[in-house]
């Protein structure tokens, strides 16, 4: 139904199409990058499997978007391994 008015819309006002083209671009880019945040790796889904995933994690793991300036490939691990 509702698919049905938007096409109806878009022949009418043509200038709508570029418009909702961007809306779903964006709206599936975000859709994307919220799965993407609920993968990560300090997100806990089951705390009892396993309550502290992040202490698996080897220090070359990169957990960010973008690393502008850190280079995880030559960082070595600090401190005791618990």
């Amino acid at each position: 139904m509702i698919f049905r008015t938007v096409v109806a819309q878009a022949k009418k006002y043509p200038g709508l199409i570029p418009q909702l083209f961007f809306i779903c671009l964006g709206l599936g880019g975000a859709s994307l990058y919220l799965l993407r945040l609920a993968r990560s790796p300090y997100v806990v889904w089951n705390r009892t499997k396993d309550p502290e995933p992040w202490n698996n994690l080897d220090p070359t793991y990169q957990y960010k978007f973008a690393a502008i300036t850190t280079d995880y490939k030559n960082l070595k691990r600090e401190g005791p391994k618990f």
